[in-house]
């Protein structure tokens, strides 16, 4: 059978205070152990899966980054749906019911509390499995707990009779007394453990609380293949109502499995205690006994003469309770609210925004990396460095021609966007660098140079070309006086164009000769061209650029791009093949939006967005930066993360932005401000940065390439831009000046 396991991480864990509050609840907590009982549950349910099932976590938006990064630690892969409020466990469990059935309505569901202490988790999973038969026969099996002893904290269970059977009865939380009753009754604790098929839950959900499966399944985000989603907020419409409430106490197929593992839903102080691994921390105790001790980091708890206490302290906060009292840390919680309620939770931890974030851009660029790439980063002779280390040292090294094009076209740019720094004297002594070392007599442009200025490879590579057409251009766009920057433009690309095949595109030199890459560069760079006033032919290079990816390079059925290819535009054979970059999918999906505006094709755009869809598939939503490569399969190739594609995400979502509208435009604008913190990782205060990013964290060690200042500076540029046309008042007049 399929098998799904849902985590429901709802919940505050109130008398867990201080260490449990709304923004960090007990679930994240370590509080039996060295892991959370989020992650603890994860490892316990995840062999469950099976038959193409798949684990998934339903949790509140605000608890996201604790289920991203405590699901990275274990290694283990979830679909996470994020409520965008509470409604209570019916609607959380409507839409992951929801979820599951459109891939499977016969799939079984095990919903599973994400706070529980089950030490024995093999006892635990042959449970779930022998409930399972039951839920296919269309049974809601919960599972019962044979107490330990008469608890008030936990809710019961008649069962008709032992082993499976149907439920006779369910009662809510008793006092002591009725507890006693109970255990000697034979009732079972209520353990919120439900194992169910797909569409058996939500036909009874239907029958029982429509409001609820009606507001679940509208709630359902797209088939985007992104593995974090919130629910839309149709899902705010369902009737806050707990599953209990809503379907188990009304529904004819209620069935309960007594089970006779250990549990506890480590509700309260004295269950944590219990467990004998609730100390942390440093402390110090003299003649005390059965207490239990929580310290915080640089906390250090000191104790002589006491006896079952609860010792709690947290940087803003201290519990002192008798663990004979723990259940009503609750009510101390309600006198929290009214007298001191700044202690009810933590500060939150701040996200820098997009407006703030662009304005360090700007100024960053402005004081710190233009300045320092056209000293430290540029000869006297005009020859732009490969590389400078991380403490300013230009790195001795052979020369690459797309280096000097990519540091024209930056400062050109900054030029353009107001600086008032020496830009048109780099320009042109970086031009002039470009014309009389890298381009050949017929005006193409060979690859590199030796450190010395010699030529040390004669080739001519299409990328190369595509950016000294993008230089030359930008440099007429910012006024400089070169009179022949034109006719060296129209001298390259006739010799490019009398090489093109049939169909338009062009042979790349290399190992890759048929390649989408190089002929996106010739997008940007006729784009560039037909912004300074070029002739017509530069628009009609654009359009068979454009009609080549959107028939060859763009796979048709799936809408990402791949990289290579055979001679005849097929996915080349092998890893080749089956290569997908995320940032070159944003890339495409910046220059396809805005070929679309300039042509008014919305074809164009509806691509652009599709391709931008894919690109956000591969960003790490531990990490939150757009990794290096994937597979045709969406996994990953490559979690390693280099600079360049956290400016293309940038891009493409701020452009993106300018046309959307409501819900959508505020997504592209939170992945705006998303894209701008991953590309902040990368930058260092001297203007320079690093470029790689290890899949667990920290750089390779290596000089700040060049190469990324053109990544930065386009990035930049749309930012300005982007802020001008949606009236974002903080960046609206945003420039280098």
């Amino acid at each position: 059978m399929s098998f799904y396991p849902v985590i429901m991480c709802g919940g505050s864990g109130t008398r867990l205070w201080p260490a449990s509050r709304p923004s960090r609840p007990k679930q994240f907590i370590p509080l039996a152990g060295n892991r959370s009982l989020f992650q603890d549950t994860v490892l316990r349910v995840a062999p469950l899966v099976s038959d193409g099932g798949r684990l998934v976590v339903v949790a509140g938006v605000s608890h996201r980054d604790w289920i991203v990064d405590q699901l990275a630690e274990v290694d283990v892969e979830a679909q996470v749906l994020l409520e965008p409020e509470a409604r209570d466990s019916a609607a959380a469990m409507g839409a992951a019911a929801a979820w599951v059935s459109r891939k499977d309505p016969n799939g079984v569901i095990a919903f599973v509390a994400s706070d529980h202490h089950i030490p024995d988790d093999t006892a635990f999973q042959k449970a779930v499995v022998q409930a399972a038969e039951a839920a296919r026969q269309g049974r809601i099996v919960t599972l019962g707990v044979r107490p330990r002893h008469p608890s008030s904290a936990y809710g019961y269970i008649r069962p008709s009779g032992p082993g499976l059977s149907d439920v006779a009865m369910f009662r809510e939380k008793p006092d002591v007394a009725t507890a006693e009753h109970y255990v000697e009754a034979g009732y079972l604790w209520n353990s919120g453990n439900f194992i169910v098929t797909a569409d058996t839950f939500l036909n009874e959900l239907r029958e029982l609380s429509p409001g609820v499966e009606a507001a679940a399944r509208a709630a359902l985000p797209a088939e985007d293949g992104l593995t974090v989603q919130t629910l839309s907020d149709a899902f705010i419409a369902a009737p806050r109502i707990s599953v209990d409430y809503a379907v188990m106490e009304k529904t004819e197929h209620a069935s309960v499995l007594e089970v006779d593992f250990a549990w506890s839903d480590l509700g309260a102080w004295d269950s944590i205690a219990a467990t004998g691994e609730g100390d942390t921390g440093q402390h110090i105790f003299e003649d005390s006994e059965g207490c239990l001790v929580r310290a915080s980091e640089g906390v250090l708890v000191a104790a002589v003469g006491v006896r079952n206490l609860a010792i709690v302290a947290e940087p803003d906060a201290i519990l002192i309770c008798d663990l004979a009292r723990a259940q009503d840390v609750k009510r101390l919680v309600e006198r929290i609210k009214v007298g001191a309620p700044q202690y009810l939770d933590f500060a939150p931890r701040p996200h820098e925004g997009l407006s703030d974030g662009a304005r360090r851009f700007a100024e960053w660029m402005r004081l710190r990396a233009l300045p320092a790439w056209c000293t430290l980063g540029m000869g006297s002779n005009g020859a732009f460095a490969e590389a400078l280390s991380l403490d300013g040292r230009a790195i001795v090294m052979s020369r690459r021609a797309r280096v000097q094009a990519r540091q024209i076209y930056a400062y050109a740019q900054a030029g353009l966007l107001g600086w008032d720094g020496p830009w048109r004297d780099v320009v042109g002594r970086g031009l002039n660098k470009l014309f009389d070392q890298y381009l050949r007599d017929d005006g193409l442009c060979r690859t590199t140079l030796a450190h010395d200025g010699s030529p040390l490879d004669e080739t001519a590579m299409v990328y190369d070309q595509a950016f000294v057409l993008l230089a030359l251009a930008t440099a007429k766009q910012a006024g400089i006086d070169e009179p022949t920057l034109e006719a060296r433009a129209l001298k390259l690309r006739e010799r490019l164009l009398s090489e093109a095949r049939p169909d338009g595109s062009l042979r790349e030199g290399g190992s890759h000769p048929f390649q989408a890459n190089a002929h996106m560069h010739l997008l940007e760079a006729c784009h560039a061209w037909e912004a300074a006033g070029g002739d017509a032919e530069w628009a009609a290079w654009a359009d068979r650029i454009v009609d080549l990816a959107e028939h060859h390079f763009i796979d048709a059925e799936q809408g990402f791009l791949r990289e290579f290819f055979d001679d005849r535009w097929r996915p080349a054979e092998g890893e080749d093949g089956r290569l997908i970059e995320p940032g070159h999918q944003f890339e495409w999906a910046w220059l396809l939006e805005r070929h679309a505006r300039a042509r008014k094709r919305p074809e164009h755009s509806t691509t652009a967005r599709r391709l931008y869809a894919q690109g956000r598939r591969g960003v790490s939503e531990s990490a939150g930066v757009a990794m290096d490569a994937l597979d045709d399969d969406f996994t990953v190739r490559s979690a390693r993360a280099r600079l360049w594609p956290q400016t293309e995400w940038l891009k493409a979502s701020l452009l993106l932005a300018e046309r959307a509208r409501d819900g959508e435009r505020t997504a592209f604008l939170a992945d705006a401000a998303a894209a701008q913190r991953a590309m902040w990782l990368y930058l260092t205060d001297d203007g320079l940065w690093h470029d790689k990013r290890l899949s667990k964290g920290g750089f390779l060690d290596e000089p700040a390439p060049a190469s990324s200042f053109y990544h930065l500076m386009a990035a930049f540029r749309q930012v300005c831009e982007t802020g001008r046309e949606e009236g974002l008042d903080a960046i609206a007049t945003l420039n280098l000046r």
